[in-house]
């Protein structure tokens, strides 16, 4: 079986291939050690048919029932490459102001530094978002920058409450 091994910057680590049976998967693991494990439509090879999200315990719990400890390293190599680069994930929340409104609204790259690569909405992957991409709470926003714009970035997309 061959399998592509995809660096994408900030994000983490794809890893496209064919099973035997003929389904095509996506394996992303991300920078924060989850992991997202796609399978494709046979009609159409660009759309996600199924997303299964393993939180960073659970991806580590898989790897490890299946002896992937190269992806583990290789993962951990990657996370060295920038120093001081982070990624987060970022859930538009029911009460986020932005929530259906376009993504530039928020001006997240102009108040934290930070830039958002991906939206993750249900099943499908939002890659190189526009300004006019409309934002729906449970989103899920891939952003990337330095720690303190990206827990800028949190409050700006969620802020807390206010009494």
């Amino acid at each position: 079986m061959d399998i592509v091994e995809t660096i994408l910057p900030g994000v983490g680590i794809r890893y496209d291939f064919t099973a035997k049976a003929g389904t095509r998967l996506a394996l992303v693991i991300d920078r924060e050690g989850g992991a997202d494990l796609f399978t494709f439509d046979e009609d159409d090879p660009d759309r996600a048919a199924c997303r299964i999200q393993l939180e960073p315990e659970e991806a580590s719990q898989l790897a490890e029932l299946l002896g992937a400890p190269r992806i583990t390293q290789r993962f951990a190599q990657l996370s060295r490459e920038i120093p001081g680069l982070e990624t987060k994930r970022i859930t538009v929340g029911p009460d986020s102001p932005y929530a259906d409104r376009p993504l530039g609204d928020t001006r997240a790259r102009t108040l934290t530094g930070c830039s958002i690569v991906a939206a993750i909405r249900g099943e499908a992957v939002i890659t190189a978002p526009t300004p006019q991409q409309r934002l729906l709470s449970g989103d899920v926003l891939i952003a990337v920058g330095g720690a303190e714009g990206l827990s800028a970035l949190e409050a700006l997309i969620n802020p807390p409450p206010t009494a």
